[in-house]
């Protein structure tokens, strides 16, 4: 695998993200606007972008999986990813019922009830808690990421920081460099 890439789960949890959240507002612009000639045009949309979400979703998980058991983590960010992954898997779950569910709504003629949406606004939801639980891993505990090297400038092990002059005026805006 490439180096800058140490797992691929990165990559398909992005698609997966979008296509459901595309779907859920397709699906949304599909009912607010029932009647309008265009309306059923966002709704194959939703069906459309919801099935490929689907599809991806497994890559995700499969990926995630991979993820798991091949990042290196220490005890705390183990917590946290067991966490993030008991709630993919509910996410998931969620999402390919959703999917079943669709299907017959799609083979009874394609209308979209309250019940259908509801439950789409629901997993939507479990996606974006998922989601904060998977940006937590990376920015909260820096798992999956690339440490900088040792530089000349650095203080020895990754993560460690910067050397810097006594005395002096530095800051870390976005309007300095080294």
């Amino acid at each position: 695998m490439f180096e800058i890439l140490p797992n691929w789960h990165p990559l398909f949890v992005h698609f997966t993200v979008a296509l459901y959240t595309a779907s859920f507002l397709f699906f949304v612009l599909g009912r607010v606007f029932f009647g309008q000639a265009w309306s059923g045009e966002c709704l194959t949309a939703a069906f459309w972008t919801l099935w490929l979400g689907a599809i991806i979703s497994v890559l995700t998980v499969a990926a995630g999986f991979y993820a798991f058991n091949t990042v290196r983590h220490d005890a705390l960010s183990h917590a946290a990813m067991t966490d993030h992954r008991n709630w993919a898997l509910a996410t998931a779950g969620t999402w390919w019922l959703i999917t079943l569910w669709s299907l017959r709504q799609k083979r009874k003629g394609g209308g979209v009830t309250s019940p259908f949406l509801a439950g789409v606004a629901v997993a939507v939801a479990l996606l974006m808690s998922t989601g904060w639980k998977g940006g937590e891993l990376v920015y909260r505990h820096g798992l999956g990421v690339l440490y900088p090297t040792k530089t000349e400038n650095s203080e020895g092990a990754a993560g460690q920081g910067h050397a810097h002059e006594e005395n002096k005026d530095h800051h870390h805006g976005d309007d300095h460099s080294h």
